[in-house]
């Protein structure tokens, strides 16, 4: 029996871009509940994955936690939450949180305890080392975030680790109170009411006990700086931990790994995660014959009782659009909404939002600001709304925190859900498509060998439903694929709605079609 995270899709929401309410330019959990309508009742998604909001000093916008069992002022307090919270499930939708365990910020208590004293209770919940014999880092790994992992302590003559910014230090993950502190913040989470965690940098919970130099890239070794084997074990407690709730609640992993063996052996035997998150096609290359591969490739890996996700956009990524082109991105909505397995959908990548250029005088990413070009403001400018001042997204006479996007006012909901055929209106059919249709949200997948070079045609299939066949033309010229025959159902400019396949179907350039073929 599938559960509603194998049918259902996930749709992330930045709180920071979402929607202001207190008129501060910043989004707030106010704002994310006065737009819950959109989310359930116009988009018609099933579970909203609210990025960090716990009180933070904001090196890292977020995640870099002081306090994981409140709520920044900026978005409000935890009575705003618990309101969010039961709006959610009043409308049906789940609500998941981040769950930033690899890491604190360094003025969280844990953290000022632990940097006090060589003798403090809590000093071995944080990675402390000694310094190179020469008095440099005691080994060569490396922040994500650029430069050494390790960073001196004056006052107590140690380095600790920290696997992205100083900020933000690691928390020891082998020590077992750490652990249980953080278990204790799970459940604090849950006993509120929240249905999952998405678990940030996951795979970087567990390092080399023996704090080992990581060997060159081009060595055959695993990385010795995160994803130890004893990963496993901290899954399977987590998965326990929810297990023990009713209903059992869910555990997203952010896993990057382009070993696809590696990534899906983090779904263990059905006891880790239940999505260790796939990024596969974040980076492809837009072609047919890559994307066909990579789906491929992970549905060979996956284990017998695994079911698979897909990402195409997130907040640390350039916009969807932007990433594959505009005339691609109804191909790619698509392809997101009718493989098999669970989509997360980025918030605006419904609307076609482009990765904005901010000026550097209006630029607001930590990171970005001390390394230039790696900058995430980009992906996370305000959602559009209406026609109005600041797009709907702050009130009138409020400078939002960062710029709009370009093309503001003719690519907010409100002018698109006036258009019949906009980028919005063709998720809003291929959601309301799928969830309709057993074969699209849990039928089994199978790749067509008809379709000619340049088009990627899938069926996908569930016993005793309509099955229907994907056809998704990659190129810029006009094709035609054999072997489908039945009624399109959806096209990606909605304009084919009806029109019968018989055997043969034509597709223009940059064009997918859904078809629901003949009989159960």
């Amino acid at each position: 029996m599938s559960r509603w995270w194998q049918e259902g899709v996930v749709y992330q929401v930045y709180p920071r871009s979402f929607q202001d309410a207190n008129g501060d330019g910043v989004g707030d959990l106010a704002g994310v509940l006065s737009r819950l309508d959109y989310l359930s009742e116009v988009l018609g998604v099933d579970a909203v994955w609210l990025s960090p909001f716990y009180p933070s000093p904001m090196a890292d916008f977020g995640y870099d936690v002081a306090d994981y069992c409140g709520v920044d002022p900026l978005f409000g307090d935890l009575a705003d939450f618990d309101r969010l919270l039961a709006e959610c499930h009043r409308r049906g939708l789940r609500l998941i949180v981040d769950l930033v365990a690899n890491h604190t910020s360094d003025r969280h208590p844990w953290f000022a305890d632990s940097r006090a004293s060589r003798l403090s209770p809590r000093r071995d919940w944080y990675a402390w080392s000694d310094p190179a014999p020469d008095g440099g880092p005691p080994n060569n790994w490396q922040s994500v975030f650029g430069g050494s992992a390790w960073e001196w302590d004056e006052a107590t003559g140690q380095c600790y680790l920290h696997s992205f910014l100083a900020e933000q230090p690691d928390l020891n993950w082998r020590n077992p109170a750490a652990r249980e502190a953080v278990y204790g913040v799970m459940r604090f989470w849950l006993d509120r009411g929240v249905d999952g965690f998405r678990i940030d940098v996951a795979d970087f919970l567990m390092k080399d006990p023996a704090r080992r130099d990581d060997l060159p890239p081009e060595s055959a070794e695993r990385p010795r700086s995160r994803a130890h084997p004893d990963l496993h074990g901290v899954f399977r407690e987590m998965r326990s931990l929810l297990d023990g709730y009713s209903p059992p609640r869910l555990a997203v992993g952010e896993i990057h790994e382009d070993d696809l063996g590696v990534w899906a052996s983090y779904y263990g035997e059905g006891d880790e995660l239940h999505l260790p998150f796939n990024f596969s096609l974040l980076h492809a290359a837009w072609g047919a014959g890559e994307v066909r591969r990579r789906v491929e490739a992970v549905e060979a890996a996956l284990p017998a009782p695994a079911w698979p996700n897909w990402v195409l956009g997130n907040h640390d990524e350039p916009r969807l659009a932007s990433r594959v082109g505009a005339g691609a991105a109804r191909a790619a909505a698509m392809l997101l909404l009718t493989l098999r397995g669970t989509p997360t959908l980025y918030y605006g990548d419904e609307l076609g939002l482009p990765q904005a250029t901010i000026p550097p005088e209006r630029q607001q990413d930590p990171f970005g600001r001390r390394v230039p070009g790696r900058g995430r403001d980009g992906c996370r400018t305000p959602m559009l709304w209406d026609r109005g001042p600041s797009a709907g997204f702050c009130p009138p006479g409020v400078e939002p925190w960062l710029p709009l996007g370009p093309g503001a006012e003719e690519r907010g909901v409100e002018a698109q859900l006036a258009d019949p055929r906009s980028l919005l209106n063709l998720y809003r059919a291929l959601l309301a498509l799928r969830r309709a249709s057993p074969s699209l949200h849990r039928g089994d997948y199978r790749a067509l060998a008809v379709a000619p070079e340049g088009c990627f045609a899938y069926r996908r299939r569930a016993a005793g439903s309509p099955g229907f066949v994907v056809a998704l033309n990659f190129t810029s010229t006009a094709g035609k694929v054999e072997g489908i025959a039945g009624r399109v159902a959806l096209s990606t400019g909605m304009d084919r709605q009806g029109e019968t396949a018989a055997g043969r179907l034509r597709l223009g350039p940059g064009e997918g079609v859904v078809v629901e073929e003949r009989g159960p």
